[in-house]
């Protein structure tokens, strides 16, 4: 039996305007709204992530962080 999908929290993100824009793009293309989509990607995590990419991926964000902070 599939899981009810029910929306337990709402949390208030900062995002940059390049991730809202993928997140946006990438939820219309599955027929999800963003919240939706947040949901299957963070479920899924382990497996729609590589990672050793995202290691490699997350250190250069980290080191453009304060930078684009400003």
């Amino acid at each position: 039996m599939p899981k009810r999908f029910r929306l337990t929290r709402r949390f208030p993100v900062a995002m940059t305007e390049d991730g809202y824009r993928r997140l946006k793009h990438f939820a219309s293309e599955a027929g999800l709204d963003e919240g939706e989509a947040l949901s299957f990607l963070f479920e899924n995590f382990d497996s729609v992530t590589d990672t050793e990419n995202l290691t490699h991926r997350l250190r250069l964000f980290n080191t453009e962080l304060d930078a684009r902070k400003r």
